[in-house]
């Protein structure tokens, strides 16, 4: 990759902090994020700085490397450095789904087992009341806001700030801290240090926290940026939250890899997207196929030729993009549409089609990125090209496994260690994949997983309802949308509307 970051000459960054490292000395003063709305902006200096002090502040709190962080917040300049930060410096970071439902979040932030609670203000009630025990302190999304700390006494048990919902104990006192030799720094995060435990539904009702290492995110990040032709002058769009590994790993990490950097969107708008795009001078986009939908739709919002003028490629994950979308999108903005595959479990992606449009097949999910993919029968042996079966994948970027849940662990993976992927699909003769159903029975709604026995289980609590299942229909705006079938139990009446009424209660509108 002609300009891209040389690697170290002890071989590829194998580490988060690793990849941060060499970016901050290589170019300094090189932008890594831009804010959309505000302009702020952060460079690799200022990011490995700051990312330092994330990591002395956590350490004030009294964790140690190795415990889990917790983030309930939306997108912004705050969010990424508290992510990067806390990685940097050894810890876990969880960050949490925000659309998730108050009992969805307890169960995710009490199984995590995290030390603390980031969370934006609008989010800490909500915290505190899902999980009273714990503790939770307001953070800025949009400006990184901690109190300063010591080195000499960051080692010790800080008082907490005014916004914190709970009191710790101050171990030392500044004064005595100050007269004391400054401790030696902490050590740095090996490549199969835990660093990322990110929940995803699977088909039980509770989510499953997946256990991604320091080696599986540097990993990807590097594939990334690789399979893309990513240099220091590339530019991504980030519109997709934080919280969802497309946007953790193809939009934060990647950018890292490659020196390039990341314009950070609150949130995903149709309205503004396209002048986000050329007011940031972004080189490429990252987008779900539900966003490609609403952007066709969007007539009303038609960018001007300037605002796609610099940007080389839409690159589109989390779901199946309907081929009529891709031509659509390609047709009317000029811009060619890389469709890519990948899982939480993986890192995000682990398929992609080609940099060059030429090489790319229309409705495949590309060949194998960052690893080796195979397809396998019933009896886990490798099929012909051709041949309709389970999609597995290995390769460095592949989950430690599912947190507190061997079985769930063990049946993931072949007994040589393949994962799983539950996905139907063949390989052509190319080496292309093409998915054609799943063995899961998923639903994936606008790139997010909703497990269909949870939709299930709340129509079953309501009094009139004997029998119910849920399946995935297609949606020309999500993807898939739910749809339930009802079995009434006799002589009981509820209609439609009430049954609906009654799933917001307990999912929310967007699982409903």
């Amino acid at each position: 990759m002609v300009g891209a970051l040389v690697d170290d000459a002890a071989g590829a960054a194998q580490t988060v902090h690793a990849l941060l490292e060499r970016a901050a000395q290589q170019q300094p003063q090189a932008l890594y994020a831009r804010a959309t709305e505000s302009g702020a902006t952060l460079s690799y200096a200022e990011l490995l700085h700051n990312c330092h002090r994330v990591g002395r502040w956590l350490r004030s709190q009294g964790l140690q490397p190795g415990d889990t962080v917790s983030l309930v917040m939306p997108n912004g300049l705050g969010t990424l450095q508290l992510l990067l930060g806390a990685m940097a410096s050894g810890f876990c970071v969880n960050p949490v789904n925000l659309l998730s439902q108050p009992d969805q979040m307890r169960y995710v932030l009490q199984h995590s087992d995290c030390k603390l609670v980031l969370a934006s203000a609008e989010w800490v009630e909500k915290v505190q009341a899902a999980a009273p025990q714990l503790r939770v302190q307001q953070v800025n999304p949009e400006v990184l806001s901690l109190p300063a700390v010591d080195d000499h006494a960051a080692a010790a048990v800080a008082t907490t700030a005014a916004t914190t919902v709970s009191t710790t104990v101050a171990a030392t006192a500044a004064a005595t801290a100050a007269t004391e030799a400054p401790p030696p720094p902490p050590p740095l995060p090996r490549p199969q240090d835990l660093a990322l435990l990110m929940y995803t539904s699977g088909t039980t009702g509770n989510p499953k926290g997946v256990m991604l290492t320091q080696a599986n995110l540097a990993a990807n990040a590097r594939a990334i940026a690789a399979e893309h032709a990513l240099t220091p002058q590339d530019r991504v769009l980030g519109v997709l939250p934080l919280y969802h590994i497309n946007a953790f790993a193809v939009t934060m990490l990647a950018p890292l890899a490659s020196g390039g950097s990341v314009a950070m969107a609150p949130r995903f708008s149709a309205q503004r997207f396209w002048s986000q795009a050329e007011e940031n001078h972004c080189t490429w986009i990252n987008v779900v196929p539900t966003i490609i939908s609403f952007l066709l739709e969007a007539r009303a919002q038609a960018p001007a030729a300037t605002a796609l003028h610099g940007l080389r490629f839409c690159r589109s994950a989390s779901a199946a993009l309907p081929p009529e979308h891709l031509r659509a999108f390609e047709s009317r903005f000029g811009i060619g549409v890389i469709e890519t595959m990948g899982l939480t479990e993986t890192v995000a992606p682990s398929f992609s089609n080609p940099l060059d449009a030429r090489q790319r097949k229309l409705g495949s999910v590309g060949r194998a990125s960052g690893g080796d993919a195979r397809v396998i029968d019933a009896a886990l042996q490798p099929v012909p090209d051709g041949t309709t079966g389970e999609i597995i994948i290995s390769g460095p970027h592949v989950m430690r496994g599912y947190y507190k849940n061997d079985k769930a662990t063990a049946e993931a993976f072949t007994p040589d260690g393949w994962l799983r992927t539950g996905d139907l699909g063949h390989r052509d003769a190319d080496g292309f994949f093409f998915v054609t159903g799943r063995i899961k029975e998923l639903i994936i709604k606008g790139g997010e997983n909703i497990a269909p026995r949870e939709i299930d289980e709340a129509l079953l609590k309501h009094p009139a309802v004997l029998d119910a299942a849920a399946v995935g229909i297609p949606d020309k705006h999500y993807g898939q949308e739910i749809l339930a079938c009802v079995v009434l139990r006799e002589g009981a009446v509820a209609d439609e509307a009430e049954l609906l009424r009654h799933c917001e209660q307990h999912l929310g509108r967007y699982k409903t």
